[in-house]
């Protein structure tokens, strides 16, 4: 039974032992222990810090990416936006280019169509007068075959030049 009621001198023994190995270890190993603890604490506080300071980083990152995407999307609205104007101010243009040369073609064309017009009425003239011509020539030598028809014509058309 001598494990279940200690003896005086054993519990003797075992209070100087745990007295002299407190002792070393106060003496020796509990200022390293602590400051190894103390540094460890502080390392801890740091890395928590640092990853507060990264993770507001982070934060205030994604906001800069969310103001930068809107602005990308602004400009990018904004870019559209130009390139339909310019796309209606050049079909604008074109159509009124367009118009333009459209109304010019039409009027060099009826210009055209009263220069050919005007030509084929004279080259008509011509050929009636050219017609007219031979007609009263064919009926002028057929009625002047003879000589006193030829006479009363001359006769007529001298006094016709002498009372003009």
């Amino acid at each position: 039974m001598g494990f279940i009621t200690p003896d005086y001198g054993t519990l003797f023994w075992m209070v100087i032992i745990f007295g002299i190995t407190f002792y070393i270890l106060k003496r020796f190993a509990w200022k390293p222990i602590l400051t190894a603890l103390d540094d460890r604490k502080n390392t801890i506080a740091e890395a928590l810090s640092s990853a507060d300071r990264a993770r507001q980083e982070i934060a205030d990152m994604k906001a800069d990416q969310e103001q930068i995407l809107e602005e990308a999307r602004k400009e990018k609205n904004e870019i559209l936006k130009e390139a339909r104007e310019v796309k209606d101010k050049i079909i604008a243009e074109a159509k009124t280019s367009a118009h333009t040369e459209g109304q010019k073609i039409i009027e060099t064309a009826r210009l055209q169509i009263e220069t050919e017009k005007t030509a084929a009425i004279a080259e008509m003239k011509k050929q009636v007068v050219e017609l007219s011509v031979l007609v009263a020539e064919k009926i002028i030598q057929k009625e002047l075959k003879e000589n006193k028809n030829q006479e009363e014509l001359v006769n007529s058309l001298l006094k016709d030049l002498k009372l003009k």
